[in-house]
């Protein structure tokens, strides 16, 4: 199967200013972004902080970011939702817009079965708006794809790629053996790039990359080259800032960095609130001792 993207596509933040989408700083966002050489962009993804947008924003954000794009690189718009026919309308909208994918995440507090979610994602690939990116992260949806169902799911011809952001490796790597070269699977863990290339992933959608995308890219490259010395060194260089890009939830530190970079204010809505003050001190410690902020 030819991948959509192979490297590091970022799933990126939504910035805000006075309670609304801030247009301008996501515009230069996206251009940071390319001339940084990343190989996609996933827009109003869960990084985008869709649970608390309109569905007008959320649609309005997948748009602005495919204009911005022009094509350059593939945009794959976040359209999930625990509501099945929601998620389809999302698609169709966004194929309109011109983006390239559709980044669809497993049904949150539903709490379906394994069949389930076979027959969502099957019922969202039936629509055949747009390819389907099927994303697992059980950590925040409550809900986990299993192996058997994962081959299921990946059965259908319009389910192109997964991003697995499972804790558990192992269970990663039996869902690659069992789907072969059916889908192109990549890391939704910033902690796992190297390793999970090592063994057949094609490339990340990171949360990491908003902050160092050369980098981020960088190291994705050299993992797929086969460079696992140089991919590794990088790898454990950038660990203290990913793991500080989730010592609280997720996008809360991402935007506090972002914010300390100058590329958007340290905004988020509730019930997301800002970084923790001993938290922000910490993170801001690891940016100066990378050179990235004074």
């Amino acid at each position: 199967m030819n991948a959509l993207f192979r490297g590091c596509a970022t799933a990126l933040i939504t910035p805000f200013r006075n309670g609304e989408v801030d247009y301008p700083a996501l515009d230069a966002l996206v251009e940071s972004q390319i001339a940084a050489g990343i190989d996609g962009l996933v827009a109003a993804g869960t990084t985008g902080e869709p649970a608390t947008m309109t569905w007008e924003e959320h649609l309005a954000v997948i748009r602005r970011v495919v204009d911005v794009a022009h094509g350059r690189v593939p945009v794959i718009a976040g359209t999930g939702s625990n509501c099945t026919r929601e998620a389809v309308d999302a698609a169709r909208m966004s194929k309109e817009f011109g983006a390239d994918a559709q980044l669809v995440v497993t049904p949150y507090y539903n709490k379906t079965s394994q069949e389930g979610l076979v027959a969502h994602f099957h019922a969202i690939a039936d629509a055949a708006t747009l390819p389907v990116i099927v994303y697992n992260v059980p950590s925040r949806t409550g809900i986990n794809i299993g192996p058997a169902a994962m081959r299921e799911i990946c059965g259908h011809p319009n389910i192109v790629a997964v991003k697995e952001a499972s804790s558990d490796v192992g269970q990663a790597l039996e869902k690659v053996r069992l789907c072969g070269d059916s889908v192109t699977f990549y890391s939704g863990n910033d902690d796992l790039i190297v390793p999970l290339i090592s063994c057949g992933f094609q490339g990340v959608i990171s949360v990491l990359s908003n902050v160092c995308p050369a980098e981020t890219v960088q190291m994705a490259h050299l993992a797929l080259e086969g460079k696992n010395r140089e991919a590794a060194a990088l790898q454990l260089k950038l660990l203290p800032l990913t793991n500080a890009l989730f010592c609280e939830t997720s996008p809360i530190p991402v935007k506090a960095a972002m914010s300390m970079l100058g590329l958007c204010a340290d905004e988020l809505r509730l019930p997301l609130v800002p970084m923790q003050p001993q938290n922000r001190e910490k993170l801001a410690a690891i940016l100066r001792e990378l050179g990235m902020i004074a």
